[in-house]
């Protein structure tokens, strides 16, 4: 026993005679095991509605959205009908008032109008000259014809199928037939009223003008011919 107790004081006494310190062991990292690794804290999971479905109820910025674009929407289909109620006033107005349309019913200004063509005519014209086309109506039936002659002036159709003006023969270099006289047509020669017009057709064989019905009268007049529309085979 005192043997023992000497051998524990000498280990006591003697500094290389002490426990040696342990190995510090350095803890390895967890197997990852090819498993994703989890979601961190911070991501909030999605809403579950029932039966563990995703829950789809709009949030109220979502309905807002919504609600601003079917008003949107609304708003240009409104604004569209509004242009179209508009243009087709501005049409009414410029067709019922200042600009008219209607077809060539007959070849009676071939080769320039064929039947079919649409005619567009301005009716508020008041600056007519000689050589302008114009649409009429004589005893209700429409007619389509060019002046040679104005309020004032005298014509005479002769029996030579001639057109004289106010004593002159009217060379019409852009015409291509002759001038007959008709024979239950006015007596010449005829001197115009300043409201009164001498209408001829282009085709001037049997066609139906001022040879016909005599003068045209101003409030006869629908207007004055400014384009045409060529009629189209296709």
């Amino acid at each position: 026993m005192a043997e023992r107790l000497r051998a524990v004081k000498h280990r006591a006494e003697d500094p290389m005679a002490q426990t040696p310190p342990r190995e510090e062991i350095t803890p390895e990292p967890p197997e990852t095991s090819g498993k994703p690794a989890k979601a961190s804290a911070k991501a909030k999971p999605k809403k579950r509605g029932k039966a563990g479905k995703p829950d789809t109820t709009p949030t109220p910025e979502e309905v807002i959205r919504k609600r601003r674009r079917r008003c949107a929407d609304a708003e240009d289909i409104a604004s569209f009908f509004t242009k179209l109620v508009a243009m087709v006033i501005m049409l009414a107005l410029l067709f019922g008032f200042a600009f008219g349309i209607t077809p060539m019913e007959n070849d009676d200004m071939a080769p320039r109008i064929s039947a079919g063509d649409l005619l567009l005519y301005y009716r508020l014209a008041d600056d007519w000259v000689n050589g302008d086309v114009m649409v009429f109506e004589k005893d209700g039936k429409q007619y389509v014809g060019r002046i040679v002659a104005r309020g004032g002036d005298t014509v005479e159709v002769t029996d030579q199928a001639t057109l004289v003006v106010n004593g002159s023969t009217v060379l019409e270099n852009d015409i291509y037939y002759t001038t007959p006289k008709y024979d239950d047509g006015p007596a010449y020669p005829v001197t115009l009223a300043e409201d009164e017009f001498f209408i001829l057709c282009d085709y001037r064989e049997g066609a139906r003008d001022s040879r016909y019905f005599g003068p045209v009268k101003a409030g006869e007049v629908k207007g004055k011919v400014i384009t045409i529309i060529r009629r189209s085979d296709l």
